[in-house]
């Protein structure tokens, strides 16, 4: 693809977006109704904010889902510290969730406006941001193309890009060139993110590590926990997270081959949790008894699993285990991040399929924290093994700890690349204070 060819590609991707903006209102209906928008605050979606501007300097911050909403946790709270107002945009209602409850009234959350050019622009001439700070892989061209053409700074932070995103964009250069020269700067989370950003145009490059390691372990309710404790008793247990479809079902399967030998309680915490009806008649259909966490549901003598079906209490799950697989990895592609179970005292196992936590996988399994598994007898085996062999348990759990505190620092480093861009903005804040409202 030429440049000029790529450039013309951009140019049919701005105005077929303006043809198509009238229509769009179907689309976002459907995904109402699917309950993957918030109906109330649908509008925000055309670019139309629902909250206040607040006088002076204004860093937008991007993170497309919870993942990448709880790396920037942070980052936000240290521009915050600087008095500089931040307005944070997600795509899903589970990420505005995490929003509010980690960050509170403190930052100004909207979700983000569609990739078309009538939603961006009214969304940029409202806020008009003085910098704008991208979570990880959103490249939504509108979005970067209308950025720059007003001249506001653009950093990817914590970056990084998948095998198949890679290949996707090496196979169109001069449209990766068009768009990623856009960027002021891209902080990457390895060397190898960084090679890749370079070579699809991106300068400069600079590499922080994992901002997922600097965040603080995800949080439980001391009165839930204990609870939960009490009526688990001395049972053992295991955790299922962020499972894909056909992974509960997996981990239903380890639970019926180990529940006689080891009188098992399962975990299973869903990366979707609307999956949830589903997934407990799937369960039920095998013979199983389930409590749901939405229900308040007892975890009795006879539960066989207590489905974890609710949004931003991981912490509460991964503290009433010492074993957990990490899903999206056995049936799914790409993996889930297994830094969460690793900090809060997991020895972890994952399938084979963890290409977008390549480096994080790396480290754990070199230490000897975290095992992989090729299918689910494996995974039964691997489950049993740890259950029952106390003093390699605790060798995976004290290893993965110790690595977490080995890839700390992405935080300072990611700081560090930004302050040309935050430092003249604190001054500016510090001038010219927001006033009470």
């Amino acid at each position: 693809m030429s440049s000029r060819f790529a450039r013309l590609a951009l140019s049919f991707y701005r105005w077929g977006g303006v043809a198509l903006y009238p229509v769009i209102g179907p689309y976002l209906a459907v995904r109402v109704a699917k309950g993957k928008e918030d109906r109330s605050r649908r509008r925000e979606r055309y670019g139309v904010a629902s909250v206040e501007r607040p006088s002076g300097p204004l860093v937008w911050f991007h993170a497309a889902s919870v993942g990448e909403t709880v790396a920037v946790v942070p980052l936000i709270a240290e521009v915050r510290r600087r008095g500089i107002a931040v307005v944070l945009t997600t795509g899903t209602i589970t990420s505005a969730r995490v929003a509010a409850e980690r960050l509170g009234k403190d930052v100004i959350h909207q979700y983000v406006p569609l990739d078309l050019k009538p939603a961006v622009s009214r969304f940029l001439d409202y806020w008009h941001p003085d910098l704008a700070i991208i979570a990880e892989s959103e490249i939504w061209p509108m979005t970067i193309l209308e950025l720059g053409a007003r001249h506001i700074p653009q950093v990817l932070v914590n970056g990084r890009l998948s095998d198949r995103s890679f290949e996707r964009w090496k196979r169109r250069p001069a449209l990766a060139d068009a768009l990623f020269e856009n960027f002021a700067l891209v902080i990457a989370q390895s060397e190898a993110d960084a090679e890749r950003f370079r070579a699809l145009g991106a300068l400069p490059v600079q590499v922080s590590g994992n901002l997922k390691v600097d965040t603080d372990a995800p949080p439980a309710d001391p009165a839930v926990l204990k609870a939960y404790r009490a009526q688990i008793g001395a049972r053992r247990t295991w955790a299922a997270i962020s499972t894909f479809e056909g992974e509960e079902a997996a981990a239903g399967n380890v639970h019926r081959v180990l529940k006689e030998r080891t009188g098992l309680l399962t975990i299973i915490v869903p990366r979707h949790p609307e999956r949830a009806t589903a997934i407990e008649d799937m369960l039920a259909a095998r013979g199983l008894s389930v409590a749901r966490r939405t229900r308040n549901d007892p975890v009795t003598a006879e539960t066989d699993i207590l489905l974890g079906d609710t949004i931003g209490e991981m912490g509460l799950y991964l503290r009433l285990t010492e074993v957990a697989f990490v899903g999206k990895s056995l049936f799914g592609q790409g993996g889930q991040n297994p830094l969460e179970p690793a900090m809060l005292g997991c020895a972890i196992l994952s399938g084979g399929h963890v290409q977008n936590f390549r480096e994080s996988y790396q480290m754990l399994a070199r230490n000897g924290s975290a095992r992989m598994v090729r299918d689910v007898e494996m995974l039964a085996k691997g489950v049993h093994y740890l259950l029952m062999n106390d003093t390699v348990r605790r060798q995976m759990i004290d290893a993965g700890q110790e690595t977490v505190q080995e890839m700390r620092g992405a935080l300072r480093a990611t700081i560090k690349g930004l302050e040309p861009y935050i430092n003249p903005l604190t001054v500016k804040a510090r001038l010219h204070p927001r006033q009470p409202s």
